[in-house]
């Protein structure tokens, strides 16, 4: 409980604005990942160089940061808001686990460059996304994809 309380006292800054630090998280995510680019299929055309400040890739990045932002709140109680997360990751999307640990280190980079998050709120973000994606990767596991 403590970890989620540390995470959001950080969390303001990324909650008053969702697009552009979605933007920040999903085009870090490609520059250091490019192979996670290739997980979303709608932002095929936009060239690599291109994805900061794409309206779409921000748009999707906000999507993001809102549903953590509800796991965040829910402090651990999570399972009613990560299972329909999971079902449409594994069966629709084909989202393999490692790229939820990808984007949880982007997450905490732009977290600490932009909303002031420092060594031990770091650490606290990792330790509430390892729990995030140890029960999103039960969810797999009962649906039955490897992920």
């Amino acid at each position: 409980m403590a970890d989620f309380d540390m995470v959001l006292k950080h969390w303001g800054p990324v909650e008053a604005d969702y697009t552009t630090h979605g933007g920040l998280v999903l085009s870090r995510l490609f520059t250091e990942h490019p192979e996670t680019k290739e997980l979303f299929p709608k932002f095929a055309g936009i060239a690599l160089g291109d994805v900061a400040g794409n309206a779409a890739v921000s748009a999707h990045g906000a999507t993001v940061l809102k549903k953590l932002g509800e796991l965040l709140k829910a402090k651990g109680n999570h399972a009613t808001i990560l299972k329909p997360l999971a079902t449409s990751h594994a069966n629709k999307h084909k989202i393999g686990i490692n790229n939820f640990k990808l984007i949880s280190e982007v997450i905490i980079k732009v977290m600490a460059e932009k909303a002031g998050l420092d060594s031990a709120g770091q650490q606290a973000m990792r330790n509430v996304m390892a729990v995030v994606v140890a029960d999103l990767e039960a969810n797999y596991k009962e649906l039955g994809f490897a992920g």
